[in-house]
Order: C-alpha cells, then structure tokens, then sequence
C-alpha cells in the first residue's frame, strides 16, 4: 500500500481549503448560566455512561451523574447546580436514541463539595486521575483519553505528538486553548514527562498559526525533549495517520493504532484540560467552542456548560442574520448536520457552525467521468472508484483488499469531485459490507 520512504517529506494528497478562522484573534467569552441542560451519557466512543442520579436529586457544578460502565467509557458530571427534572431518551445528531439527563438550574453555579485536586504520584495514579476526570478527545474524536494513555509498558512510547494543527476551516478553538491557556499546555507536557516518561514531545501545528507556534516554542524553550514542528495548511493536516508520518515519518499500518509504532497523539486542548484537572480537581463541565459561519451575527469563541443547547449559544452570539441551510457540529469537511437546535453541546463539540446557501450551495449530481482527482485528493491513496464498484457488488473481500479501512472519511474526495458524487457516504456504507465480511472469517 505504502511504497514510498520518509525523506523529510509530507504524506501527499489532501487538499487545501480556505481558512476562514476569522475568530482565531478573539479570547474566549465566558456565557452566563442557561436556566437547564441536557447532557447526553454517551458522549465518548465506547460505552454509555450509566446515572447515579434520579429525578428531584440536587446537584452541583462537577458532580458525578453518571458512571463510566466498562474500561472504553467515561464519567460524566453536572455542568451547573440545580436540580435533576427527569432522565429519558432523547434523539443524538446521528439519529440514534440516547438515555439523557436533564437538569434545571438553580442559578448559583454551586461547585461540588467534595471537588478536591486528586493524588497523583506514580503512572498508575496519573492513569485513574485522567480516567476519573471525564477527559476525552476534546478535538472532535471524543475517545476516552485514559484509555489511550493506559499503555502499562511506557517504553513503547517513542514520542508524543499533540495535535495543534486545527485544519478545518473555521475552528479557532484549539489555537485559543494554545494561546490562553499555554501555561497549562506546559504543565501538562511536565506531567507526559514526568509519568508516561515522554522521551519525546512533538508539537504538530499548521503554519498559519504563527503565534501558537511561537507561544509553544516559548513555553518549552530549554527543555529538549520539546520540538515544534510548523506543518503545511493543508486538509487533513490533523488526521491521525497524516499527522503521525508528517511529524515522524512513521506509517500506522491498516488496522493499528499510534501506539504499535511507538507513537501517541494527544489533542493540545485535552492536554491542557488534563493539567488543570490534576492541578484543581474540576473535572470536564465545559468546553470552549467556536460559534461562526455566515449565518452567526456575532461570531465568537465561547466558554459554554456541557449540555447547553444550541439555540441558547446561537442567541448569545447574536442569533442569525439569515435562515442558516445547515447548522454542523464541528467543521464542514468532517462535521456532523444536527436535526435541530435543541441539540447539546458535548464534551467533543469544539465548534458549531451556521452555514449559509452560499457556503453550502446545492450542487448537482452527474455521472463519475473517471477524472482521478478522488484518488489524487486521497491522503492515504486509497481508490474510491474501485471502492463504488466494489461496494456495488458487496464483496467484501475486494473492499477488504482495496483497504477501505483506512478511510478516515476526511471528505478530501468529495470535495474536489467535479461530479458531486457522495464518496464518503458510499464508502461509509461500504464499511459495513466490509465489517460483515471480516465477522465471517473463520477465527484463528
């Protein structure tokens, strides 16, 4: 699959796309307490958190409501004090029933008594520290950050790379975390240091973010395990696989994560809310989240309670100066449409956007005229037109073969597809027809 050697080089393919982070200059706004949440118990990849609370329960600011059910799962605590209304279903983004806790405000932001820094003193208190605080990939991924950083052997680990790059258009909020909040970067690269035993810290952030680059270079200058590496902007600078090989020169086979090449990706927000929980012990109740797109009137980077509905953050940042064609969590390549704006922000939501008929015109379907420009797009070589015929067919093995798995559904190729074609959507499905062949293999 992968022929080519690292010559100092990037990973080809992606595409570039304008910026459009017309908030990275502005600080993030704190919003006043909203009058109830809805906080969703699965908002990690892995397993549903379960409640500990009931109905007519009191809660504060950081208090656990639901506990984590199995080792990929996370905690979830309250977002304001209140009291809890009810708990019940409710519909995700993705169209899927979720068990939801709603909360009614008291007004007071009350924080839990009992909130206390917690006792870390070896890698194993370091690992239930990160597991106890909520953390998950707060770059969009949502995976349980305990669980990526549960190694056991730390010797595996050849170097840490935090993810500063923030490719997709729009989103500002990690380069606020980098600029804001850079003393908490520098604690948690200490802590890397000190209980992962990080030989190695490689910070990945795309070019035109010269300030964070040179705030990190700052804040890390005379510790030499600390390198910086200015990346080129272009899309998907922040995939995992991508960022891997552009900062080391490592290729994740099929199938594998960081840690088989001796490598771990941790989000640069994450790491920074990982340093402040050990240093106070509030766990994650809040996110800061970019609100823009053509449709915002006062776009702005906001500091909002988990569980905060759409709709009141779009009121605080002005409301809409038209009726918006698509409302996404997080960006327009990989970003999710929400059905409507009762929808929560989540413990992964680093942006929001409401995007306009020009910024999201409709576009029209014609027939695949065999261009190449989907395989030349591909940051990991794949072919999507041998992937539609194959899918066509349902043959697994074929799909199999032409390594589908590696898609990250980065959305290069049907951005610059000149027939409009769905090829993320198709290859999407197709990895259902590919799982359901790799479970009938026989085992062993």
């Amino acid at each position: 699959m992968f022929s080519f050697k690292f010559k100092k080089t990037y990973m080809p393919g992606g595409t570039s796309l304008p910026h459009a982070k017309d908030t990275a200059s502005l600080a993030p706004v704190r919003i006043p307490c909203p009058q109830s949440v809805v906080i969703p118990v699965s908002m990690h990849i892995g397993a549903p958190a379960i409640p500990c609370v009931k109905a007519g329960d009191k809660v504060s600011v950081g208090q656990l409501i639901a506990e984590a059910s199995g080792f990929v799962s996370s905690p979830i605590y309250s977002s304001i004090s209140g009291t809890v209304k009810k708990i019940d279903s409710t519909i995700s983004s993705s169209g899927a029933p979720v068990t939801s806790i709603f909360i009614d405000s008291d007004g007071e932001m009350t924080p839990y008594a009992e909130i206390t820094p917690p006792d870390v003193h070896d890698y194993a208190s370091f690992i239930e520290a990160v597991r106890a605080s909520g953390a998950v990939g707060l770059g969009g991924a949502g995976f349980p950050t305990a669980v990526k950083l549960d190694i056991k052997d730390t010797s595996r680990i050849s170097e840490i790379i935090i993810n500063g790059a923030e490719c997709e258009p729009y989103i500002t909020s990690d380069t606020r975390t980098m600029l804001d909040r850079s003393g908490d970067i520098r604690e948690g690269v200490e802590l890397l240091e000190k209980y992962l035993d990080a030989k190695k810290i490689i910070f990945g952030i795309e070019e035109n973010k010269p300030e964070c680059i040179e705030e990190m270079k700052r804040i890390n200058e005379g510790d030499d395990k600390v390198s910086v590496v200015s990346l080129p902007s272009k899309y998907p600078q922040g995939g995992e696989k991508v960022l891997v090989y552009n900062t080391t020169g490592k290729l994740i086979p099929e199938g594998k994560l960081p840690i088989d090449v001796g490598t771990v990706v941790l989000n640069c927000t994450t790491l920074a809310f990982i340093a402040s929980f050990i240093r106070t012990g509030l766990p994650l109740v809040e996110k800061c989240v970019t609100v823009a797109g053509g449709a915002v009137n006062e776009p702005k980077n906001v500091i909002v309670p988990i569980g905060m509905r759409l709709s009141e953050v779009f009121d605080f940042c002005g409301g809409f100066s038209c009726e918006p064609r698509k409302v996404l969590y997080g960006g327009p390549m990989m970003g999710i449409c929400v059905p409507d704006l009762d929808q929560p922000i989540l413990k992964n939501t680093n942006a929001i956007l409401a995007l306009t008929e020009s910024e999201t015109p409709k576009e029209t379907q014609t027939a695949c005229i065999r261009c190449g420009s989907c395989i030349n797009a591909c940051p990991l070589h794949l072919d999507p037109t041998a992937i539609a015929r194959a899918y066509k067919k349902r043959d697994g093995a074929l799909l199999e073969s032409l390594h589908l798995g590696l898609c990250m559904e980065c959305g290069c190729c049907s951005f610059v597809c000149p027939a409009k074609r769905p090829i993320v959507q198709r290859n999407r499905l197709a990895k259902g027809v590919l799982r359901k062949h790799i479970a009938a293999k026989p085992k062993g």
